[in-house]
């Protein structure tokens, strides 16, 4: 049991900084989620524009919204560019997200025939997982990309040993002060 609660621990302080960005990206993706379902509905059907114009207006709307939650909140400790570079990526990659989600209506309504507002908004819902997925990684990739001081601090955590298995009760392994081994090419071993 303790040895599954150590592999518990070891795993979540491995992908922790990962985690934490995935639940406020969740928290400010659920906003925009909202906004675009909601919205595309009640323009497309409230407001009588078209399927796609609907869906982009609140996609829109939503970007504008999760711009600020993902610049400010979610990924705010990574490496800034200049808030000019990071609207213009931010708002291009929602647009490949948008077209994620066209390709989700038109297979549903004009490839698929499925019309009516349940299966308008089952396919919009369906475009927005898919697109917040690719945004998700897109914004990770290129909008707010680490710096390398962080990756570096992850690759030294994911290497630090929990336990040293020594023969001799918390002596550290022979090469190294701290247990880990480094070859003349600066090779972990």
């Amino acid at each position: 049991m303790v040895a599954q609660v150590s592999s518990v621990q070891d795993l979540y302080a491995r992908f922790r900084h990962l985690i934490h960005e995935l639940a406020k990206f969740g928290v400010v993706g659920g906003t925009g989620f909202v906004v675009t379902l909601v919205g595309a509905d009640l323009l497309r059907f409230d407001a009588g524009l078209g399927k796609y114009k609907a869906v982009t207006v609140a996609t829109v709307i939503a970007t504008m919204i999760t711009f600020v939650g993902n610049r400010y909140w979610t990924f705010q400790h990574r490496e800034r560019t200049g808030t000019g570079r990071e609207s213009i990526l931010f708002f291009v990659l929602n647009g490949v997200g948008l077209l994620i989600q066209y390709a989700s209506i038109f297979a549903f309504q004009d490839v698929a025939g499925l019309s009516g507002k349940l299966w308008y908004n089952l396919a919009n819902f369906i475009g927005i997982v898919f697109g917040t997925i690719f945004r998700f990684w897109s914004y990770r990739r290129f909008v707010w990309r680490e710096s390398i001081v962080e990756v570096l601090e992850e690759e030294h955590e994911a290497l630090e040993p929990t336990a040293a298995p020594t023969a001799a009760a918390g002596a550290p392994a022979p090469g190294h002060a701290d247990g880990v081994r480094v070859d003349e090419a600066g090779r972990i071993s």
